[in-house]
C-alpha cells in the first residue's frame, strides 16, 4: 500500500514522525509512505540537525510554495499535491491538522477520489474568524478515516452529523471516526529521553521551577492591547515571586513588540534579570524546557498538550481552546489576554496541589493503532 504524507509546517513535520516511526519499526512490509512538504512555512531550523536529532525522514518533494494570501498559497499547493497524486497513484493521502497544507490536501485527494485521512480529526474552538477552523471542519468532512486524539473531538464529530456505527467498506460518503489518542503523547514519550540529554538549562543557568512562556498567534502580536496586558503580566509575575520567566521569542512576536510595546514597558521586560529572552530553540530543547518549567503560559497549542504530557499546569492566552478536557479537569486556566486574569490565575495554579493526569490523550501508541486501521480499511 502506498500513502502520500503532506505536511507544510514544522509542528506537522514533528507530528509525522510518529507515523513514520511507527511504519518503519512495524509496518514496513505493509506501508509504503511518500512524504510531501508544501513549503508552507519556510524554517530556517529545518537543517539536517533537525531531522537527524529527530530521525524523521526527508520529504520526497518539497512543493517550495511559500508565504502568501491564504488563496494563493492554498491554490499552488492544490496545483502541486494533484500532480504529485496522479504521477504517484497512492492508496490514500493522509493530513494533520487544520493548515492550509492540510486542507489542499484534502481537496486534492477528495478531488481525485483517493481516501483522505485525516489525523487530529474533531478539534473545533468553535471560533470561524480563525483559518484554522475552517480548515479543519473543511478536512473533516472530505475524509474517509477520521482520527481524532480526545473523546471532545470524537464527541464535536458526532454533533456534525458523523456516525459511530458506520460499517466497511468505508468512503467519503460513509467514513469511519475513531478516537484514537494522541500522536504527539505518543512524541512526547518518545522524545523525552532523548530531552534528557539537552543541555539547554545549563546554557541558560536555570534552575527547575522557572515559568515558561510562548506567544505567536496573530490576535496576540498584532494586538498592542492585548500584547502589552500579556508582558505587563509577565513582569509583575517575575517581580512580585521573584521567578525567572524564559521566553523562547518567535520572530514575528519578537517584531510586534517593537511595534506595539511602550518604549517603558520594553525596557522593564529588556532590564529586568529575571526574565529570559532567547531565540526560537528545537523541539527537544522545548521538552526540556517544559519538564523542568513549574508553570506554562502559552497561545500555542501543542504547548498546551505537551504542559499536560509533563505534568505541568498551564495559562492559555486564548479565550479559547480545542483542548478545552485540560481546563476542564483543572490542570489549565483560560485567561485570554486579560492581565488580571494571568495573575489571578497564575496565584491560583500557584497554590494548587490536587492535580491529577488521566489519560486523556490514549496510552502513547496511537501511531500503531492508526497505521493498523488504515491497512485494515483502505484498499
Amino acid at each position: 500500500m502506498k500513502i502520500i504524507t503532506i505536511i507544510g509546517a514544522r509542528p506537522q513535520i514533528i507530528k509525522a514522525a510518529a507515523i513514520s516511526r511507527a511504519i518503519r519499526n512495524k509496518f514496513a512490509q505493509q506501508i509504503k509512505e511518500v512524504i510531501v512538504h508544501t513549503g508552507q512555512h519556510y524554517d530556517e531550523n529545518m537543517s539536517e540537525v533537525f531531522f537527524d536529532e529527530l530521525q524523521i525522514p526527508r520529504p520526497d518533494y518539497n512543493l517550495n510554495v511559500g508565504s502568501g494570501n491564504h488563496g494563493q498559497q492554498t491554490a499552488r499547493m492544490l496545483e502541486g499535491i494533484e500532480e504529485i497524486i496522479l504521477k504517484e497513484k497512492p492508496n490514500a493521502v493522509l493530513v494533520y491538522g487544520d493548515t492550509n497544507s492540510t486542507v489542499a490536501g484534502g481537496l486534492a485527494a477528495s478531488k481525485l477520489l483517493i481516501p483522505l485521512i485525516h489525523i487530529e480529526a474533531g478539534l473545533r474552538s468553535f471560533n470561524k474568524s480563525m483559518p484554522e477552523e475552517i480548515n479543519r471542519i473543511a478536512c473533516d468532512h472530505m475524509s474517509t478515516l477520521l482520527f481524532s486524539p480526545t473523546l471532545q473531538g470524537l464527541e464535536n464529530l458526532k454533533r456534525e452529523g458523523f456516525k459511530t456505527e458506520t460499517q466497511p467498506p468505508y468512503t467519503i460518503d460513509s467514513p469511519k471516526v475513531y478516537h484514537c489518542g494522541d500522536i504527539m503523547f505518543d512524541n512526547s514519550l518518545y522524545f523525552s529521553e532523548l530531552a534528557d540529554k539537552k543541555t539547554i538549562l545549563k546554557e541558560l543557568n536555570l534552575s527547575p521551577g522557572f515559568v515558561l512562556a510562548t506567544i505567536h498567534r496573530n490576535a496576540n502580536t498584532d494586538d498592542a492591547d492585548r500584547l502589552t496586558s500579556i508582558f505587563e503580566a509577565l513582569s509583575e509575575i517575575a517581580r512580585t515571586n521573584n521567578i525567572q520567566v524564559v521566553l523562547p521569542l518567535h520572530p514575528r512576536t519578537k517584531k510586534m513588540m517593537e511595534v506595539n510595546l511602550s518604549s517603558e514597558l520594553r525596557s522593564e521586560i529588556e532590564h529586568n534579570p529575571l526574565i529570559k529572552i532567547i531565540p526560537p530553540v528545537s523541539f527537544l530543547d522545548v521538552i526540556a524546557l517544559e519538564k523542568n518549567a513549574g508553570m506554562v503560559v502559552t497561545d500555542s497549542g501543542g504547548v498546551q498538550k505537551e504542559s499536560f504530557f509533563f505534568k505541568k499546569p498551564c495559562l492559555i492566552l486564548r479565550p479559547e481552546t480545542e483542548w478545552i478536557e485540560i481546563v476542564q479537569n483543572g490542570n489549565a486556566i483560560l485567561c485570554d489576554a486579560d492581565k488580571n486574569k494571568i495573575l489571578n490565575s497564575f496565584r491560583l495554579l500557584s497554590g494548587k496541589t490536587d492535580f491529577s493526569y488521566p489519560e486523556l490523550f490514549g496510552d502513547g501508541k496511537a501511531a500503531e493503532f492508526i497505521c493498523s486501521e488504515i491497512i485494515r480499511h483502505i484498499p
